[in-house]
């Protein structure tokens, strides 16, 4: 099993509250992520799932037990840190075995389960080497086998691969998703890395200052946030948010006013009281484009980044606070200093209230389920 029910969880040291009235249920088998800037309260509720940190108020419910006051020991959970803490004078064999001995289990049980381990996170080859010996990406794998022997209920990841250099980052990600498809455990995993969330994930969970900001699939955070900050905390480049005024509201569209005078027409449905307010118009850097588009903004870059890929654009546009970015094909012909009018589909376009609030959008089941993924009912 590995089901895990949170319930009106609440963290505060002293008068500061770092978790307020947090509640999520994860199925078996679900690999959750847990998002949010520096701060937000990521890391104390794992810890808090973990036993590392004490409850100030609400349940923690694993498999059908209240956990509260249970030691971690106690929990049937393995917590991998951001610090391997492998120990140096140990083998690998022992490192993974450490847990295990505590346990007093059997030498055949522990040598049985230790090499379970090493076969699914190839490290059969490094078993009697010792961890200065190794790699940042095979110390990482001693430290994950090390929570796959106790069989736990429940795997919980804080930033693991923090330490880990870009490319070992990319190959380590694959890794954990090809060890949750051969486990098919219950992971929650802590990252401040928003591309591990969105590739590894079942759904994630965006935190902002203590609380569940939006929980839902990557696709559904991309295509559907819920309010302006999970818009422009999910996406790189950020989304671009561009201050308007709603001058029209029909039954199926909404026409704002831009800052230089020009007009959108959006597929939206909204109410006749939003006629008049101000809003934000959200488009995507990546929605962007030289000629495709009923909408166009006038800009002059002051930075281009050529990746080869792609080319990425920064300007200044009237009545936006800092940069307005652009991500256009690699070829595409733009330079630093010299106008350029950029265009983008009404149908891109996001749009929020004056307190933050998403309006309801309708996407194509195509791009919020891809490959005939499975539609599943929001959280």
């Amino acid at each position: 099993m590995g089901k895990l029910r949170i319930s009106n969880l609440h963290k505060s040291f002293d008068k500061l509250e770092v978790i307020n009235n947090v509640s999520l249920e994860v199925e078996q088998g679900e690999f959750i992520v847990f998002v949010g800037p520096s701060g937000c309260g990521k890391s104390t509720l794992l810890r808090m799932i973990a036993g590392l940190e004490e409850i100030t108020k609400g349940d923690i419910d694993i498999d059908g037990t209240i956990v509260n006051d249970l030691p971690p020991v106690k929990r049937n959970i393995s917590m991998v840190f951001q610090s391997y803490a492998l120990y140096p004078h140990m083998s690998v064999f022992e490192n993974i075995a450490f847990p295990l001995r505590v346990q007093k289990l059997s030498q055949d049980e522990v040598t049985k389960r230790v090499h379970a381990a090493a076969d699914i996170l190839q490290l059969h080859e490094r078993l009697h080497h010792k961890p200065g010996e190794l790699s940042g990406g095979q110390r990482q794998r001693v430290a994950i086998g090390r929570a796959i022997v106790r069989s736990p209920s429940v795997f919980l990841f804080d930033e693991p691969l923090s330490n880990l250099d870009a490319a070992l980052r990319a190959e380590m990600r694959v890794e954990l998703s090809k060890l949750h498809e051969k486990l098919g455990a219950t992971m929650i995993y802590v990252t401040h890395d928003q591309i591990e969330a969105m590739t590894m994930a079942d759904r994630i969970v965006v935190l902002n200052g203590g609380v569940i900001a939006q929980v839902g699939s990557p696709l559904e955070l991309y295509h559907k946030p819920a309010n302006e900050f999970v818009a422009t905390f999910i996406g790189n480049p950020k989304m671009n948010l561009i201050p308007v005024t709603c001058t029209e509201v029909g039954a199926n569209t909404i026409t704002v006013s831009l800052p230089d005078g020009n007009t959108a027409t959006l597929p939206m449905q909204g109410d006749a009281s939003l006629k008049g307010s101000t809003m934000k118009l959200g488009i995507r850097p990546e929605h962007m484009s030289q000629s495709e588009g009923e909408v166009e903004v006038s800009l002059t870059p002051y930075v281009v980044e050529r990746l080869g890929i792609h080319t990425v654009a920064y300007a200044s546009l009237a009545g936006v606070e800092g940069s307005f970015c652009a991500l256009l094909p690699g070829e595409t012909s733009v330079a630093s200093g010299k106008a350029q009018t950029l265009r983008f589909q009404a149908q891109n376009c996001h749009l929020f209230t004056s307190n933050g609030e998403a309006i309801p959008r309708q996407i194509p089941d195509h791009l919020m389920y891809p490959v005939d993924l499975p539609q599943m009912e929001p959280a």
